[in-house]
């Protein structure tokens, strides 16, 4: 087996929290803050952390609205958190052929 392409995953989407993040705003061009963290059950600090995280690394951009006069947070994969993101998934399929029975 070769370990070369575990060395190659992405830290920062690696992570499991951050992982499911990015799964769901790859598959919806945006989530509200409340919708990610009540599907993905994690406290606000705790999501709050995380998105923090992918912020930081270019991965995801936040947005600060208001919808009848309650303050709205949305998230979405940036460009580059999308090749990000779908990189992280070619390397894990070649990892999964790689890996498998002959």
């Amino acid at each position: 087996m070769n370990p070369e392409p575990f060395l190659q995953l992405d830290r920062v989407i690696h992570e499991k929290g951050r992982l499911a993040i990015m799964s769901m705003l790859a598959a919806s061009p945006e989530l509200s803050f409340t919708e990610l963290r009540d599907a993905l059950e994690m406290t606000d600090g705790n999501l709050t952390t995380h998105i923090r995280t992918l912020q930081e690394a270019g991965y995801v951009s936040v947005a600060k609205s208001y919808q009848n006069n309650r303050p709205l947070t949305t998230c979405s994969l940036t460009p580059a958190g999308k090749k990000a993101f779908a990189s992280y998934v070619n390397l894990l399929e070649q990892i999964v052929q790689q890996n498998k029975p002959r």
